[in-house]
């Protein structure tokens, strides 16, 4: 699935992930392959990746959870997620 991470200030990652483990107000929230559409506001925390490697681009914007698992971690302050038809947008600051 794409999954497109936006801040005001720039683009934090865009690619290919197995799946996203979000921050959302009621607790963590995980998206995966062919989820239902949602739309949904983020409280702070962290963004979690799930994906075999990311672009060394975007590489300098997350942190490596584990070293076994490719797990890749953005913080957020807030936000709100879009997903649908395995496109996610996700607009944070």
């Amino acid at each position: 699935m794409n999954i497109k991470i936006l801040t005001p200030e720039y683009v934090v990652f865009e690619g290919e992930v197995n799946s996203v483990l979000l921050p959302g107000k009621n607790g963590e929230f995980h998206i995966m392959n062919n989820h239902a559409g949602i739309v949904s506001s983020l409280v702070g925390g962290k963004v979690k990746l799930f994906a075999n490697s990311i672009d060394d681009a975007f590489a300098k914007n997350f942190t490596k959870e584990s070293e076994k698992d490719s797990v890749f971690s953005y913080s957020i302050k807030s936000g709100v997620v879009e997903f649908n038809h395995n496109k996610g947008i996700i607009l944070c600051e």
